[in-house]
């Protein structure tokens, strides 16, 4: 089972802001969709931010767009998603996740499924 391994979580402010990195095992390599989804208690998975690692091709769901940025450094195989204007209803717990996409279908539609992920890491907005 491949790990990635998220961190930058905290508690913030309405309106702050903090940034995510992931750690991606230097041994997974090709055509690859990174990207990071959230789960807040007693609601479902949302895929929030994407990005196609052939291509740099990156996907944002509604939610976030214009608030948030996903980047990558393959030289440091690091994940990164930058949340600026953070509101309460972006609490819930932040994964990381992963998984190969020849065509880079799966990044466009924000899909996850059949991928990997890591044990997610906490973000708490307050008003």
């Amino acid at each position: 089972q491949v790990q990635l391994a998220e961190s930058g979580g905290g508690s913030v402010r309405a309106g702050g802001s903090l940034r995510l990195s992931c750690v991606a095992p230097g041994y997974i390599v090709g055509r690859l969709c990174m990207g990071w989804f959230r789960q807040a208690p007693g609601q479902e998975r949302e895929v929030i931010a994407s990005i196609y690692t052939n291509t740099g091709s990156i996907t944002y769901t509604d939610s976030v767009k214009g608030r948030f940025t996903i980047s990558q450094d393959n030289a440091e195989n690091t994940l990164y998603l930058q949340m600026n204007g953070l509101k309460p209803e972006d609490t819930a717990m932040y994964y990381c996740a992963a998984r190969y996409d020849h065509t880079g279908a799966y990044c466009s539609a924000l899909r996850f499924d059949d991928g990997f992920w890591g044990r997610g890491t906490q973000v708490t907005v307050f008003s």
